[in-house]
């Protein structure tokens, strides 16, 4: 399925926009509703990513390209250890793509479905984990909205990392959110009685945390919840219906999912601070956490995929668009809408085109790359100017 059939790698400028040709396609791995993600090997670096792409004409169609746009927008100024970063954003004529950390330790929905039990110690280890970059998006104004566990990738080591911004908002200072947005089973009870007057913040993902942590203890959630269940009845069971905890659980731990499962967002924990100090935490070494040199409980099966195998099969068989057909298909496409004469088919290129223009090409190699240059030139501007104060020639302008 590679998509450059050459041995011999080709050489690509470093000031280059980056592009699909400078990526090998090596399988399929997973796919959305107008998008699909491969895993890919870049031809200079021979680093290995997931690349997401999503076709554009069915994000028109779908009116689903502002919310893309808000996504990349936000990815673009976001990187921590656990979260899955984006490293490249670039377009052709058919498809965007998104190029983001490979973690290939399958999401924890996967493993749930798999039957597998996480043991206390590595819940305990992942709500410190998930705690941080919770903390980290709170810092960059980031409500997340969609906290649960197929949004949480593990990595191979089994360290966990928050995916999916496509629902996530930007909260300006001293402002509330009101529109309702999430998967119902981990939305918070205020998103539900939201009012305009009052509204949610931050809080309502570190409920989401603990529907997570429950389910991952005891494989179902805490509240019966489906995504079909009524708004109001949803509230009314927040109101009526009694968690119960297993005696086998530890105290501290019950302890600690009633802190995340409170649901007076004012009373719930909802800063890092709060897991910190939290007693149960108090054997916790925070900076090993971040540096992941704690070892997870449960580690990934190594040389497998840890998703669902029929993803290479659509890919080559059912897909009628498959992305090694690409180039094929983009000069056969061209060719037609020069004879664009319908005025359906104009609109939809007219979208298509603004698309296109707006879209924003990101490249996080280079702007490191710029940004230790511009470090690097800090301290001989340094040096210069103290030289200049000392030969008592610094002309202030």
């Amino acid at each position: 399925m590679g998509a450059n059939t050459s041995s011999k790698a080709p050489v690509f400028d470093e000031n280059e926009d980056v592009n699909f040709d400078h990526f090998e396609i090596l399988r399929a791995i997973g796919k959305g509703s107008f998008g699909k993600v491969c895993i890919v090997q870049k031809n200079d670096t021979k680093k290995m990513y997931a690349m997401k792409y999503m076709n554009k004409q069915k994000c028109v169609e779908r009116n689903e390209v502002r919310n893309v746009f808000k996504e990349l927008q936000i990815m673009q100024g976001l990187e921590h250890p656990f979260l899955v970063n984006l490293w490249y954003s670039f377009q052709d004529e058919e498809d965007m793509f998104m190029v983001v950390d490979l973690l290939l330790g399958g999401d924890l929905r996967y493993h749930l479905q798999q039957n597998v039990h996480f043991q206390e110690d590595t819940v305990k280890l992942f709500i410190c984990e998930l705690a941080m970059a919770l903390d980290y998006l709170q810092s960059q104004r980031i409500i997340h909205r969609d906290m649960k566990p197929d949004n949480i990738l593990l990595d191979e080591h089994g360290h966990v990392h928050i995916t999916d911004f496509n629902i996530a908002a930007l909260l300006p200072k001293e402002t509330r959110i009101t529109t309702v947005a999430g998967t119902k089973p981990y939305m918070a009870p205020e998103m539900f009685i939201s009012r305009k007057e009052t509204g949610y913040s931050f809080a309502v993902d570190w409920w989401s945390l603990g529907v997570t942590a429950y389910e991952l203890l005891r494989g179902r959630r805490p509240y019966h919840i489906r995504s079909s269940t009524p708004s109001k009845e949803i509230v009314n069971m927040f109101e009526t219906a009694i968690v119960t905890y297993p005696s086998a659980w530890s105290q501290e731990m019950v302890s600690l999912l009633k802190k995340l499962l409170e649901p007076n967002p004012d009373q719930r924990f909802s800063h890092l601070t709060d897991i910190q100090n939290f007693p149960y935490m108090s054997d916790m070494n925070w900076d090993a956490v971040l540096q992941k040199r704690l070892i997870p409980g449960f580690v990934p099966t190594k040389g497998r995929l840890n998703c669902d195998p029929t993803f290479e099969l659509e890919e080559m068989i059912l897909e009628s668009k498959p992305l090694h057909k690409k180039k094929k298909r983009l000069a056969k496409k061209e060719k037609e809408m020069r004879k664009c004469d319908s005025s359906q088919t104009c609109l939809l290129q007219e979208h298509l085109d603004a698309v296109q223009k707006e879209f924003i090409i990101f490249n996080r190699e280079k702007v490191k790359r710029d940004f230790n240059q511009r470090q690097a030139s800090v301290p001989l501007e340094q040096s210069k100017t103290s030289t200049e104060e000392e030969d008592g020639q610094n002309n202030n302008l």
